[in-house]
């Protein structure tokens, strides 16, 4: 087949979770044989036109000089460019800048479109813009051929809300091989003496609650918060919360120094709530970190039973002073990782992906 990756910033990984995910499969779908396109930014630092085998077709993302409104352009550019390269399959990443373009995708092509999270639920945007989201999350729904849903609620949302086809494929993550706590030494933490935070900064990852419990806690384990701090959450929570305990750290996306943070870690908290099976829940399962979740359905079909929840403040402090030993802690980890192996391994998500490119119809 020839398949063509529109919607994310590009690879090798840069930037997230659909950057991630495309580079995983990709490699993978070409080593089956597959003819496999991906679309980078213009301005991505990989700057080659193949990648393990993976063609790269670099379009203009202005995205630099124009914020929110360039991402319409480059998914713009990359739908116009689609039209002319005769795709067996589309595979669409997210709705959120594409949607008002659906009409401009080629008609004798299949469409798979990987609906990612409840985008319009987020609280960093106006009614306004939450209204025009869940529009575009509407007109994507309706083009595609087959919807893909990574969490099970996300699929009996869209099943229950637009019918059609919709499958549930998850996110993936690969179990580290091995911990290396010299990492840790730039920090100046050791290991199992701290407790890690890695998100972007949004009201919806509920960090504002994490750093209350941290202030509320009678312990002395240092919090670290790494993420984009420049995002205006994010300078509202390092001008706001300057307890010694908390440490604010800019977003790193070495995938060594991130993976050992978590294995290190003595609780990771993971706050996000809105999305469908976050990527960074998966990837401190896979690092064997303990993980402590914002409680609602979405990480509870991930997480299931092995880790610990919160919703507020006074959960997070009484988690933060509770006493857990390492039998416990090592117990959560050890079905945690062996769920990533048995459940979300990236060989068997790409095969699944292969799957139901081959089966789905125009």
């Amino acid at each position: 087949m020839r398949i063509g990756i529109i919607g994310s910033r590009g690879i090798p990984n840069r930037y997230g979770g659909f950057e991630e995910m495309a580079e995983q499969i990709s490699v993978r779908l070409v080593k089956m044989g597959h003819s496999v396109f991906v679309y980078n930014g213009h301005r991505h630092p990989y700057a080659e036109k193949e990648f393990q085998g993976v063609r790269i077709i670099h379009k203009y993302d202005p995205e630099h000089r124009f914020g929110t409104v360039g991402q319409f352009i480059y998914d713009f550019n990359q739908i116009i460019d689609c039209r002319w390269r005769k795709f067996d399959v589309i595979l669409q990443l997210g709705y959120t800048s594409s949607g008002i373009w659906q009409w401009l995708l080629p008609k004798n092509v299949k469409v798979v479109s990987n609906m990612d999270g409840l985008e319009w639920k987020r609280t960093k945007y106006s009614p306004l813009v939450q209204k025009f989201l869940l529009r575009s999350e509407r007109w994507v729904a309706r083009r595609s051929d087959l919807m893909v849903a990574d969490n099970q609620e996300i699929e009996r949302y869209l099943h229950d809300k637009y019918g059609g086809q919709c499958v549930f494929i998850p996110y993936g993550a690969e179990v580290i091989k091995k911990a290396d706590p010299s990492v840790l030494e730039p920090y100046h933490v050791k290991p199992g003496e701290y407790n890690l935070i890695i998100a972007r900064m949004e009201p919806e990852n509920h960090i504002k609650e994490v750093l209350e419990g941290v202030i509320q806690s009678e312990s002395g384990r240092i919090m670290l918060v790494m993420g984009n701090l420049e995002t205006p959450h994010g300078q509202w929570l390092t001008s706001k919360y300057k307890d010694s305990r908390i440490r604010f750290l800019h977003a790193e996306y070495n995938k060594d120094i991130v993976n050992n943070l978590r294995a290190h870690c003595h609780l990771y908290f993971h706050g996000h709530s809105v999305g469908g099976t976050n990527p960074s829940l998966l990837e401190a399962m896979a690092c064997g970190a303990p993980v402590a979740a914002h409680e609602n359905n979405f990480n509870k079909t991930v997480l299931k039973e092995n880790g610990f929840y919160f919703k507020t403040p006074e959960d997070v402090s009484a988690l933060l002073d509770k006493e857990l030993t390492s039998e416990e802690l090592s117990s959560i980890t050890r079905k945690n990782t062996n769920a990533i192996r048995e459940h979300f391994g990236w060989k068997s998500i790409a095969e699944q992906y292969e799957l139901i490119f081959g089966q789905v119809r125009i």
